[in-house]
């Protein structure tokens, strides 16, 4: 897992939570850059598995096959992120963060 990831979505969450003052907005955006982000790995991954390195050959669930999901790398890469910012925004909107 890259410790980053988790940095920079809660970097990410506070940037959004800086403007428009919800902590869950910044959560929705981030948690949704890092899912994007390793949905697209995972279609770059099954071209090269099962397409011929051709985008063309590849069906619209690619990306969701089992077996480009086989390290626990890729899984980390989104969950990590993900939990930490809904962690922060539950906490927050449930007032344990003073001053959230």
């Amino acid at each position: 897992m890259t410790w980053s990831h988790v940095f920079i979505a809660i970097a990410m969450q506070g940037l959004v939570r800086a403007f428009n003052g919800d902590w869950w907005a910044g959560a929705a955006i981030a948690s949704a850059f890092y899912v994007g982000r390793e949905l697209t790995q995972a279609e770059y991954r099954w071209i090269e598995m099962f397409g011929q390195g051709r985008r063309t050959n590849m069906p619209w669930w690619g990306q969701f096959d089992p077996r480009v999901w086989r390290k626990a790398d890729a899984w980390v890469d989104w969950i990590a992120p993900v939990l930490a910012v809904l962690l922060i925004a539950l906490f927050a909107s449930s007032g344990v963060v003073p001053g959230a």
